[in-house]
């Protein structure tokens, strides 16, 4: 009895070795190459900076207009991208600026990402231009 123990003891060590391998993926080692799976979504970028001219001229055009109802389109047409910008609730003052929030799309070969961003201009001044001062990935919650 202890011996048929034993055996299946030891028959476990080299059965757990070959489920590893078979469930390895084919030319890789368990130790060697890291292996990628699809829990944990690739990480996204901004929008190159030759798409983002053309989106920061439609927030400082639209925020110009003072309302909080109307988006702007924008496209390069170098690179095909195209979006939307569009101004969030009203003025707030932040650092003695008038500032203002917006989301901004990017759209290029079916892929799409959005960008929040931070606009302000000088207190008191209604024709000063708009400074973008921030433009960041938006993460939806």
């Amino acid at each position: 009895m202890a011996a048929g123990m034993l055996g299946l003891a030891c028959a476990g060590c080299s059965m757990s070795y070959q489920l590893d391998n078979l469930f390895s993926k084919s030319g890789s080692s368990a130790k060697g190459d890291p292996e990628t799976t699809g829990s944990i979504p690739k990480a996204e970028q901004m929008p190159p900076d030759a798409d983002l001219v053309f989106a920061r001229r439609a927030a400082a055009e639209v925020l110009r207009g003072g309302r909080k109802d109307i988006s702007l389109s924008w496209e390069n047409p170098a690179t095909g991208a195209y979006g939307t910008v569009t101004p969030l609730g009203t003025d707030y003052r932040s650092e003695g600026l008038v500032c203002r929030d917006f989301l901004a799309s990017h759209v290029k070969a079916s892929k799409e990402a959005w960008m929040q961003g931070e606009a302000c201009r000088k207190s008191g001044d209604r024709t000063a231009a708009w400074d973008i001062r921030s433009l960041k990935l938006w993460r939806r919650t």
